[in-house]
């Protein structure tokens, strides 16, 4: 897909995405958080991930988003995942273009993620937090949009066997929610 075909296809989603598609039966609410989903535009588009250090105290060593938790002083999940993307990889918010959202996605961990859409130049300099963030790389949108590339794989977790989807990468191990939010990235794409 091309950066031109990618801003068409962009350009037709509402700047709110929408509820969540799944209810998961918490007992409290969930937590609201917001990740950005970084698409770095150029020749070959790609999705910027992250890997998290293995020292956090939670999600440690997973592939994400750069992103977290609403804090009370963010006016949106807009400000809130460009406040986390600086944070974490020193992504300057002026040099992300906003794209709208997808769909809310909720976790097992009690978490209500909104997806934020932000369109990159690409050959950006970004530096990881070290007490964050082990690695930053890139996932071809290519992958992302072909229909095969996902797979459905399942684990037993806190008693119960759970179905999760995984995306390919010859480095990262990339599933849950980060590989949930780009199987709705990929169907929101191949809608349009």
């Amino acid at each position: 897909m091309t950066e031109n075909e990618l801003r068409a296809r962009l350009a037709a989603l509402p700047l709110q995405g929408g509820p969540a598609r799944e209810d998961l039966g918490f007992t409290e609410p969930p937590i609201a958080a917001a990740v950005l989903v970084p698409l770095v535009l150029g020749r070959c588009p790609s999705v910027l991930l992250t890997r998290r250090t293995e020292t956090l105290a939670r999600h440690a060593g997973q592939v994400s988003f750069p992103g977290g938790r609403i804090d009370p002083e963010d006016a949106s999940p807009e400000a809130a995942a460009l406040r986390e993307a600086e944070e974490e990889i020193g992504l300057d918010p002026a040099r992300v273009e906003l794209a709208g959202r997808l769909h809310d996605h909720l976790t097992g961990t009690g978490f209500r993620i909104t997806p934020v859409l932000g369109l990159l130049p690409p050959g950006l300099a970004l530096c990881a937090a070290p007490d964050e963030v082990d690695a930053i790389f890139h996932l071809p949108l290519a992958t992302v949009l072909d229909p095969a590339a996902p797979q459905r794989r399942q684990a037993m977790w806190r008693g119960r066997m759970r179905e999760f989807w995984v995306f390919p990468h010859d480095k990262h191990y990339i599933w849950g929610a980060t590989a949930a939010i780009l199987l709705q990235l990929a169907e929101t794409l191949r809608a349009r």
